[in-house]
């Protein structure tokens, strides 16, 4: 049997005794996290509302790109994670030389929309004001998010509102890039997230691609044909309204991907992750510039 495939067999097989163990998706790929090779620093506080976030730090790196990322889960308290059951994309994204940050924001019923917009606004603002403690380089900041968390990082890049109301600047953002993303979903028939959006006549403002007008950041857009939760067409309207305005968007599709395993994928153990990883480092490469001599070289 050759050497990769004993690798990935052994995965498996692991993910398979975790599972009858008992633990959950995230815990499960997280017990298979590498803890070497990165310095993760937890819970710093940031922003108005007493907001933490993780930060992954490569060793050795200096100057390294930023890439923020926000989770998912319908921007509601039943339905969401937080920032600490993501150790395997942290990790995953460190061993690429990349100073990772993953943010927690309010969700429902906490807060409504836009509130968590400004709560990840926030989050961008630290980032770039201290990237460079944890060398990171605050001139290469990349927001990355899945699902809900994905809508959050593109929102971010498409409407400056949110970061001037902060204080931020939105030109402070080299790239986003959404995994499985929510951005043109009118008509909201789901009752909860009714609750979320709130009344009707705001609904239009909510939609990512209404706010198109060809000056954002590059988008990196990755979702799968199989995903019947934020179904494939909120990636392909809103990858062809961009073009439609001159912007600047790349878009990856992958066949018999759900919405889950899109995420999972990001775990450097998993069979996979190198492709998706691929993409997410050319982009990300892409929209900071060449890593300096003596940053940590992405394998």
């Amino acid at each position: 049997m050759p050497l990769h495939a004993k690798h990935r067999l052994h995965a498996v097989l692991l993910l398979v005794l975790l599972a009858v163990a008992g633990c959950s998706g995230p815990e499960i790929v997280n017990a298979i996290t590498p803890n070497s090779g990165y310095t993760r620093t937890r819970d710093i506080v940031y922003g108005d509302h007493g907001l933490k976030l993780d930060v992954y730090s490569p060793d050795h790196a200096q100057q390294a790109p930023v890439v923020l990322f926000f989770w998912g889960g319908s921007w509601q308290k039943s339905r969401s994670f937080d920032k600490s059951a993501y150790k395997f994309l942290g990790q995953a994204l460190a061993e690429k030389g990349y100073v990772a940050m993953i943010a927690d924001y309010r969700v429902y019923p906490q807060v409504q929309y836009p509130a968590f917009l400004y709560d990840c606004a926030q989050a961008v603002s630290w980032a770039h004001a201290h990237a460079a403690a944890y060398g990171g380089d605050p001139a290469k900041l990349v927001l990355m998010g899945h699902s809900a968390g994905a809508y959050n990082s593109v929102m971010l890049a498409l409407d400056p509102e949110y970061l001037h109301a902060v204080g931020a600047d939105p030109g402070w953002l080299r790239g986003a890039v959404g995994l499985a993303g929510p951005y043109d979903f009118l008509p909201i028939t789901d009752p909860d997230l009714q609750a979320v959006f709130g009344p009707p006549q705001q609904w239009p403002q909510t939609q990512p691609i209404n706010h198109v007008d060809g000056r954002a950041p590059p988008l990196l857009l990755i979702a799968g044909d199989d995903d019947n939760i934020v179904y494939v067409k909120n990636t392909n309207n809103l990858y062809e309204a961009i073009r439609g305005r001159g912007g600047r968007v790349e878009k990856v599709t992958y066949p018999r991907m759900d919405h889950f395993k899109i995420i999972a994928l990001m775990s450097a153990r998993l069979p996979g992750h190198a492709e998706l990883m691929q993409h997410i480092t050319d982009f990300v490469n892409a929209v900071t510039g060449p890593q300096p001599q003596g940053a940590a070289p992405a394998p």
